[in-house]
């Protein structure tokens, strides 16, 4: 009996409070977006920065970092370009593997589908509905009998 007795509060384990790694987690969940929004600042100062030193620069610095942007701007379009191209590509193949597979796979569903409600609408007349008439004639005869059996008595 002292197998099933209830453990005295002095033998229940101790209720632990919340682990520092349990809040750690916590912390790194909501320290993502604080780190974001410090990175932005801190690329928002430094542009601003940049255009003091640009401003307060001579005219063949401030020429010199004009024609660097420039040529930055020209790869990163070149970059778009081709990335576009390969959307575009792509885009192309996906309308292909759309016609020439799976319209056919959808084809032969509806087909199948078309089939199985055919058998199912024969099955329904052929064998479903005979017998359901007949367990409606057989529970029409036991009614009859029993009342049969009633009256007689």
């Amino acid at each position: 009996m002292s197998e099933f007795s209830p453990e005295s509060p002095s033998q229940a384990a101790p209720v632990e409070p919340l682990s520092p790694t349990s809040v750690g987690v916590e912390e790194k969940k909501s320290s993502v977006p604080i780190g974001l929004i410090i990175l932005g600042v801190v690329l928002l100062v430094g542009l601003i920065v940049g255009a003091v030193l640009l401003i307060q620069s001579d005219n063949e610095t401030t020429a010199r970092v004009r024609d660097v942007f420039i040529i930055f701007m020209a790869l990163e379009s070149l970059v778009i370009g081709v990335a576009l191209v390969i959307l575009i590509v792509q885009l192309a193949i996906l309308i292909n593997l759309i016609n020439h597979e799976i319209r056919p796979i959808i084809q032969s569903t509806n087909q199948t589908v078309n089939t199985l409600k055919g058998t199912v609408t024969f099955l329904s007349d052929n064998l479903s509905e005979p017998v359901i008439k007949l367990n409606e004639y057989l529970a029409g005869i036991r009614k009859l009998t029993e009342i049969l059996r009633i009256s007689r008595k």
